[in-house]
Formats: C-alpha cells, sequence, structure tokens
C-alpha cells in the first residue's frame, strides 16, 4: 500500500468516527431537550402528527386571574397568553410569590385532556422580573403590556 493510500485510508478512518462520535452527541442532546411553548403554540402544535405528547415540555404565560383552585392534592390553575388558555395542575410546594396575574413557567407533561401535569413551577422572583420566554412570547402575538423586561 502506497503512503498516499494509507493517509487516504486514516482521513477517511478519522471522519467516520467524528461521525459517529457527533450523532451520538446530537441524539443525546434530543433526549434532554425541553422545548418550551406559550399557550398558543402548544395548542398550535398539539394537533401535529410529529407532536410527541409524552415528553417534558415547557409553558409558560401568566396565571389566568381566578384560575387557582386548592386541591386535596395540589393547585390547579390556568396558564394564559391573553390568547389561549390551557389548563394546568401541580403537586408540591408552591412558591411563594406565585399568584394571578404573574408570569409563570411550568415544566411537565401533556395529560389526554390538553391540560398540563407540572412538576416543576417557576415563579416571577420580583415584581419587575418576567421570565424571558414569556415577554418574547407575549411581544411576539403583540399582547406585551409591561415596560421592558
Amino acid at each position: 500500500m502506497k503512503p498516499k493510500h494509507k493517509r487516504l485510508l486514516f482521513v477517511l478512518g478519522s471522519l467516520a468516527v467524528m461521525g459517529l462520535a457527533a450523532t451520538a452527541i446530537l441524539i443525546s442532546f434530543r433526549d434532554n431537550m425541553v422545548f418550551f411553548y406559550t399557550p398558543t403554540q402548544l395548542n398550535e402544535k398539539r394537533h401535529e402528527a410529529r407532536f410527541d405528547a409524552t415528553r417534558a415540555l415547557r409553558i409558560g404565560g401568566l396565571v389566568k386571574h381566578g384560575s387557582i383552585v386548592n386541591t386535596p392534592g395540589g393547585i390547579r390553575f390556568t396558564i394564559t397568553d391573553l390568547t389561549t388558555d390551557i389548563p394546568a395542575s401541580y403537586r408540591g410546594l408552591v412558591p411563594s410569590l406565585f399568584r394571578d396575574g404573574q408570569g409563570v413557567v411550568a415544566q411537565g407533561v401533556l395529560a389526554a385532556d390538553g391540560s398540563i401535569t407540572a412538576a416543576t413551577i417557576l415563579a416571577k422572583h420580583d415584581e419587575t422580573y418576567m421570565p424571558r420566554d414569556v415577554v418574547d412570547a407575549l411581544k411576539a402575538s403583540g399582547k406585551w403590556q409591561g415596560g421592558a423586561p
């Protein structure tokens, strides 16, 4: 075998190994990705054939006024982007700043009835903070009523 052929074989082998490594990394990222949706985006996406309802997702919006209901097993509330409402339930300690009209991001799974079963709730931490994803989504929908985030 000529040295030129050996170098070519080494380069091709190296490219194959790098391709396999890149594929393994991308597959591991795909398994750990959690997508963020607004209620309107989630309502549109869940009707698509490619949408995997079993995957964890994050939904952000505002807690709809008057929607918080304490239940023996936790709370139920509605997340809204002022266009679409998505009911949510959560079992666990509720953040002390969680209340009507505040920005919230819930991470969980989509239930068969279209509601969110949240495993984690993130509420704002001061009176001017709004989660960046929620602000961007409200601005994109033209519903943003606040100042600079």
